[in-house]
C-alpha cells in the first residue's frame, strides 16, 4: 500500500534564503568581498579541472589556514544564526505539517543542497528537516576540518531523491539503495514528492520529480524571475512563484492544494491496491 507520507525537498541557497550561505558571515570574516571569493573559486576550478563544490570547499579551508585559523564544525554551525531567510520561512514548516495532518498525510522536509550542512544545521530551521543532504567536511580528532566528507553537486543531487523514495536515508548505505524494490514497497512514491529550488543547478531534481508524477516549483526574486520563466517555458517545472513563504502567499496556496491532491491520489491508489489484493486471494 502507498504510505501516507509526502516529502518536500528544498535547495537552500536562494531558495530559503537570499544569497549563498557563505556570504553572510564566512566570507566577510575573511575580509573579502563575495564576488572576489567566488571568482577565485572559479579560477581554481577551471585551472585544475575540479568539481565546483570541491573547489569552493578547498578554498574555504585554504583561506582559514592562510589566516592561521582552524576550520571547526562549531564555527560553521554558529554562522547559521546569521542566515537571513525569506519571508515566512520560519513559520512555514509547522503550518505545512499541520495542513498535511488535517488531510491525513505526514509531511517530511528534506534539504538537498550544494551548500554546507554545518551551516544549515545552525539555522533556526535546521530542526525541521528529517535529513539534510548537503556538502560537509570531515573533522579530525581535534575537531578541525581536514577533508571534504560529502560534496553535493547538481548532478549527484538526484541520488537523494532515490534515497528518500526508497527510505534508504543513510548516505553510507549504497547496497540497500541499489537493490531492486517494487513500487508498492517504496517508502515515499515519487508522485508524493515536491521539489522546491531556484535555478539551473536544481534542474535534474526538478525534472526527475516532475516526470515521476511529483511537483517541482521554482521560487524567484526580482533578480531571478527570468530564470524561473525559462524553467517553466522549458517544461522543467510545474510552477514558478515568488520566494515568499508567508501564509496566503502563492507558494503557500500551491503546496496546500498539492497536499490535498496527493492525499486524494494516495487514498485512491490504496483502494485499488486493497481491491486487487483481495481479488487475487480468491
Amino acid at each position: 500500500m502507498r504510505k501516507n507520507v509526502i516529502a518536500i525537498m528544498y535547495d537552500f541557497d536562494k531558495t530559503l534564503c537570499g544569497k549563498d550561505m557563505q556570504e553572510y558571515t564566512f566570507i566577510p570574516n575573511l575580509g573579502l568581498e563575495a564576488l572576489e571569493f567566488w571568482k577565485e573559486a572559479d579560477i581554481l576550478r577551471k585551472d585544475n579541472k575540479m568539481d565546483q563544490v570541491l573547489a569552493y570547499m578547498y578554498l574555504m579551508f585554504k583561506k582559514m589556514v592562510d589566516n592561521n585559523r582552524s576550520l571547526k564544525r562549531q564555527y560553521l554551525n554558529d554562522m547559521g544564526k546569521n542566515i537571513e531567510l525569506f519571508p515566512g520561512v520560519e513559520e512555514w514548516f509547522i503550518r505545512i505539517n499541520e495542513y498535511g495532518k488535517k488531510h491525513g498525510m505526514e509531511i517530511e522536509h528534506y534539504i538537498i543542497s550544494s551548500g554546507l550542512k554545518e551551516i544549515i544545521e545552525g539555522t533556526s530551521i535546521g530542526k525541521y528537516f528529517k535529513e539534510i543532504y548537503a556538502s560537509e567536511f570531515y573533522y579530525n580528532e581535534d575537531g578541525n576540518a581536514v577533508w571534504p566528507r560529502i560534496a553535493v553537486n547538481y548532478t549527484n543531487k538526484t541520488q537523494f531523491l532515490s534515497r528518500i523514495n526508497k527510505g534508504v536515508l543513510d548516505i553510507s548505505d549504497d547496497a540497500s539503495l541499489n537493490k531492486k524494490m517494487l513500487d508498492n514497497d517504496r517508502r515515499i512514491s515519487t508522485s508524493n514528492m515536491i521539489y522546491i529550488g531556484d535555478g539551473y543547478t536544481d534542474v535534474p531534481c526538478m525534472k526527475l520529480t516532475k516526470d515521476g508524477g511529483g511537483i517541482s516549483i521554482a521560487v524567484y526574486t526580482d533578480k531571478t524571475e527570468k530564470t524561473a520563466e525559462s524553467l517553466l517555458s522549458d517544461e522543467r517545472i510545474n510552477y514558478m512563484t515568488l520566494a515568499d513563504y508567508r501564509e496566503g502567499s502563492e507558494i503557500d496556496k500551491i503546496v496546500k492544494k498539492t497536499i490535498e491532491a496527493m492525499a486524494l491520489n494516495t487514498e485512491l491508489k490504496n483502494i485499488t491496491y486493497r481491491q486487487t489484493s483481495e481479488y487475487a486471494k480468491k
